[in-house]
């Protein structure tokens, strides 16, 4: 069963030299949406392009909307790979 997890998301948003190092999102910050953590909506939509291309996943257009927080784009990112995995089976 693939994962996405927080170390996942660190590592795509952190893959290319316009963002951050990742140290902005930690335990005590997943609830803060990423515009606090110092990511625009450039760097969010890149994001969405690199999990579309790693795990083999559509995200909808409005994955967004679903993503404003670390956390949020966590749990949304790993039930759209669970949806995909059990589609498969």
């Amino acid at each position: 069963m693939t994962t996405f997890g927080l170390e996942d998301l660190k590592r795509l948003l952190t893959s290319d030299s316009n963002t951050g190092d990742g140290s902005e999102i930690t335990e005590s910050s997943l609830t803060d949406e990423f515009t606090e953590l110092g990511y625009d909506s450039l760097a969010l939509l890149e994001l969405v392009s690199k999990v579309e291309r790693e795990f083999g996943i559509k995200l909808p257009d409005d994955a967004l909307e679903n993503m404003l927080t670390p956390k949020s784009t966590v749990y949304y990112i790993s039930a759209r790979i669970a949806e995909k995995e059990e589609n498969r089976t």
